[in-house]
């Protein structure tokens, strides 16, 4: 089967054709590290990690680079508003970034470069661009001439008669409003490195391009990033590095939005969910269920009862993994392939939520074969899901799950104790017929937080919904 993925520029599905046979390049607009990460920031890690195991499932060799965005106007003013570094708000916030991926259980990428690391492929970059006519210097800054490259605006399709850049602070010499600043001249009190235009630092747009150009060289298969990035940011740098004579990326995938209300998550807008909050409510497995299984191109709108669906709804495929591996006295080992209607579904432009049907839908079959004592069915249904699970990053018997620190091991061994006496308790009154002290003790119990089940092999517990 040929993987099919919708393509921002050409606005329709495409198949996917790559650059090199049996290899994938990828590039991911990554932090922008003024702030600490709330979860809109983090979906696009995650549906990105979910397309990059699927590359790898269907047997591709995936370069991925996700860059990290550590100098900017909003870093240097985070800085001044907290009498800091620039540098220490921006490393600060780069490795909560990175503890919010890492505890989602997104893959680490292949390279993370940083754009200060980078200021030399810049400087080139724009000496190429204006010794090509396509770039200026003025007043210490440097600009991209947008009226010299006629196909811009070609991935957010605008009309460059109507186009109006957003005004920046300071910014002069400009020969026409709508071009955008590739390097910003020197201010006092701001970082800034050397170059032969004076003394200064990077426009946004540029570290991507350059970066993109460093690591993946001329041309790659797919550059990702959230939707609001198609414009100004992914259409500027198409711009410089395809003008400076790259082919740039062959596909165009963008996420949508988690929205609050309707709006946008953001810091602008106070209304953003923190990930290192949000994984002390709940479980960062359920986290990455929640974020990770709608389709990619579909907003997530931001509600506890839908993350309470979402727990409810994992909890179902987790109590059949776990009852499982109780039958069969140990880990079950993954299949070799998923079901062809999952493959089916993740190949037609990355379609988690069918897939994850089929998911359910296995689960089903095998809670069916559990009921009927047919052990050897049921083993094979959670070998099936435990390798479709693995390709979403939603195994939890995967060793990055094991450790969950709100389920350690030595508090559910003391929680697992004292529910043991009471059920025993409850057995007993059960064994005499006492069915009123028999439901009162469950129910008590799944008042607690605990959800009681009866099996053959006895009765067993587990965390409840919340």
């Amino acid at each position: 089967m040929t993987i099919r993925l919708y393509d921002t520029s050409a606005r329709q599905i495409r198949d996917f054709a790559p650059l090199t046979p049996g290899c994938v390049s990828i590039y991911l607009c990554g932090a922008t590290v003024q702030a600490a990460p709330h979860i809109g920031h983090i979906r696009s890690g995650l549906n990105f990690d979910i397309l990059r195991r699927w590359f790898a499932y269907r047997g591709y060799e995936v370069t991925f680079v996700r860059n990290v965005t550590d100098v900017d106007d909003k870093i240097i003013r985070k800085g001044r508003e907290q009498n800091r570094p620039w540098w220490s708000i921006g490393y600060e916030n780069e490795r909560a970034f990175d503890d919010g991926y890492r505890a989602l259980g997104c893959l680490p990428p292949t390279y993370e470069p940083r754009a200060t690391g980078h200021i030399t492929e810049m400087v080139q970059m724009m000496r190429g661009l204006i010794e090509r006519g396509h770039a200026y210097e003025a007043d210490g800054s440097v600009y991209f001439d947008v009226r010299s490259w006629p196909a811009y605006l070609e991935l957010s399709r605008q009309d460059l008669a109507e186009l109006r850049q957003p005004a920046e602070e300071g910014i002069t010499g400009k020969r026409d409003p709508r071009d955008f600043a590739m390097w910003k001249a020197s201010k006092p009190g701001e970082p800034d490195w050397e170059t032969p235009w004076g003394r200064g630092r990077p426009g946004w747009h540029l570290e991507c391009s350059a970066m993109a150009h460093k690591y993946l060289g001329s041309a790659f298969d797919i550059h990702g990033g959230g939707l609001d990035l198609v414009f100004p940011h992914h259409e500027n740098e198409i711009a410089q590095a395809k003008a400076y004579g790259d082919d740039f990326a062959q596909y165009w995938l963008h996420n949508a939005w988690v929205t609050m209300s309707g709006e946008k998550m953001s810091k602008s807008l106070g209304n953003s969910v923190l990930v290192s909050e949000m994984v002390k409510k709940w479980r960062p497995i359920v986290l990455r269920y929640y974020l990770g299984t709608p389709h990619y191109r579909s907003t997530i709108e931001y509600s506890e009862e839908a993350l309470r669906e979402a727990e409810s709804a994992f909890a179902r495929i987790e109590g059949f993994v776990q009852r499982v591996v109780e039958l069969a006295g140990g880990p079950v080992e993954p299949a070799g392939e998923v079901p062809p209607a999952f493959a089916e579904a993740m190949d037609d432009d990355l379609g988690v939520p069918q897939a994850l049907a089929v998911v359910h839908n296995t689960v089903r079959q095998g809670n069916s074969a559990l009921a009927a004592d047919d052990k050897e069915s049921a083993v094979a249904r959670l070998a099936e899901v435990r390798a479709m699970l693995g390709v979403l990053g939603l195994d939890p018997l995967d060793a990055h799950w094991a450790g969950e620190s709100d389920r350690g091991e030595d508090l559910h061994g003391v929680v697992d104790s004292l529910v043991r006496l009471v059920l025993d308790q409850r057995e007993a009154a059960r064994a005499r017929k006492d069915w009123a002290t028999a439901d009162a003790i469950r129910d008590q119990l799944k008042q607690s937080g605990l959800a009681i089940e009866d099996s053959p092999q006895g009765p067993r517990w587990s965390l409840g919904p919340r």
